[in-house]
């Protein structure tokens, strides 16, 4: 027998993510996504800035995001690979610290969202197990018990969570199983002729500081807080069957089943429970279901699904922030400790920690003051952080004409994509007449990620070392 010489060169191909996805369950993996905090906790925050036609802004933001979509269905046909906007924006630009502002984005929407989830998360958790009768905005027990689901959140998240399809699709289901509830009960007092606010519905009622269009936009960038997930859903390339070919029916089809229920749901809420109302409660589906059949049996289990469909956003968002920070890190943009993993879980342990500390800080930061509206101060920012790497996505689609590839790929046009960065870039805009509280919050989340970057970067200028640039990494490593 004779040996193989040993040459010292590792011919090893690095592991591949398992293609698994089919296109039924990258749907409902899309549509788990995008339903859950938003159409939960924000329908309620959206009617208080527009009135009875609450449907008209997400009507709206679903156009938008759709613009969007096919911007990166010809990024992800064209480029089926894991990274989603921080791969397209680093092939169409080719500078490091443009993409380190980019990933950092994402992971600060993913924080803001998990933040707004967890206030949700107590609200729906003391409505619950006070028999339906929602708490006080402004008691203490809100603040003890968001804080103690973030740091459950984190305990899963550093024992390691299986991010299995099946999973996904329970959960989906269970947050399906509500809405369909709430648009069961609701349309069914609608039918027989019970609902006393049906005018309401084509009604605007908007601050007496703004007007209607101002009003509109305001609301709109808040709906956007709906699409969190959107940008989640590119990251899944890897592990579809066939990319390319499934990606856009998809896509398109998830956006176009959320859309109706986020516009059904609303339609419903206004005609229902007065517009006063819905604002000022953070559990605006609850509302809607006691006030349509409040000797209904199902309608106490609402407050339970919704605690399970925005505990599903917080833990989702948390374990694709702590990774992105992890895989940063371990590229060098930022400092070493974040990349450490736990020996025993094999987890990103310190990047688990500091991220669920940002998030902390922020609620800690937002239940001080008893005059703001939490999910809404904290679901505008994401909705801010959102739209402005959707701005930054369609202006790179544009940039990546000139790159060619050796498939056939999906093409959007020109017109289309040009209308997607516009309409994303005005609503990014302070005329939209957003509060003003979610550009300081957005400003130091993103401020401590350049202080981050530049303190690595003089150390590894100190130190002689240099960052790992992207081109030097597969396209599947970029986190």
């Amino acid at each position: 027998m004779t040996a193989t010489p040993d040459t010292g060169a590792d011919t090893t191909e690095p592991p591949q993510l398992k293609r698994v996805l089919g296109w039924k369950l990258l749907l409902l993996f899309i549509i788990g996504d995008i339903l859950g905090t938003g159409v939960y906790a924000l329908t309620g925050q959206v009617a208080g800035e527009v009135g009875g036609a609450a449907w008209l802004p997400f009507f709206i933001a679903f156009a938008v995001a759709t613009l969007t979509a096919f911007s990166y269905l010809e990024l992800v046909t064209k480029y089926p690979q894991a990274a989603g906007a921080a791969l397209y924006v680093h092939k169409a630009f080719g500078i490091h610290f443009v993409t380190f502002i980019v990933l950092f984005t994402v992971m600060c929407s993913g924080i803001t969202s998990a933040t707004t989830a967890s206030r949700a998360f107590a609200v729906n958790m003391l409505t619950a197990f006070s028999g339906g009768e929602s708490p006080e905005s402004t008691s203490p027990a809100l603040l003890f018990v968001a804080i103690g689901f973030l740091l459950v959140v984190m305990f899963i998240n550093f024992r390691g969570v299986a991010e299995g399809v099946g999973t996904n699709v329970v959960l989906t289901l269970v947050e399906l199983t509500g809405l369909l509830l709430v648009l069961f009960i609701g349309y069914w007092f609608i039918a027989g002729g019970n609902a006393e606010h049906w005018d309401a519905v084509v009604a605007f009622e908007t601050p007496e500081d703004k007007s209607v269009f101002i009003a509109v936009s305001a609301a709109t960038a808040l709906a956007f807080f709906a699409l969190v997930g959107f940008e989640d859903s590119v990251n899944m390339a890897e592990e579809c069957k066939d990319p390319v070919r499934i990606f856009p029916k998809v896509m398109l089809s998830g956006l176009g089943i959320t859309a109706v229920v986020y516009v059904l749901i609303a339609i419903c809420a206004v005609a229902i429970v007065p517009v006063g109302v819905l604002a000022e409660s953070e559990t605006p589906l609850v509302e809607v279901a006691q006030a349509a059949a409040p000797d209904f049996p199902m309608t106490d289990l609402l407050p339970w699904i919704s605690m399970f469909a925005v505990a599903n956003t917080a833990l989702i968002n948390m374990m694709m922030a702590s990774r992105l920070l992890y895989g940063m890190s371990k590229q060098g943009v930022l400092p070493s400790f974040l990349s450490y993993v736990h020996p025993g879980r094999r987890t990103p342990f310190a990047a688990i920690v500091f991220t669920t500390v940002i998030a902390l800080c922020l609620l800690v930061y937002v239940s001080a003051d008893p005059e703001s509206s939490i999910v809404g101060l904290l679901g505008g920012t994401t909705a801010l952080l959102l739209l402005a790497v959707f701005t930054v996505v369609n202006v790179s689609v544009l940039v990546l004409r000139k790159d060619t590839v050796g498939h056939k790929h999906f093409r959007t046009k020109t017109p289309i994509a040009v209308l997607g960065a516009v309409t994303c870039g005005y609503l990014v805009l302070p005329v939209t007449g957003r509060d003003p509280q979610q550009y300081v919050i957005a400003g130091w989340l993103l401020l401590l990620g350049v202080i981050l970057w530049a303190l690595t970067y003089w150390y590894h200028r100190r130190s002689g070392q240099t960052t790992k640039a992207y081109d030097d990494i597969p396209p599947h490593e970029i986190p």
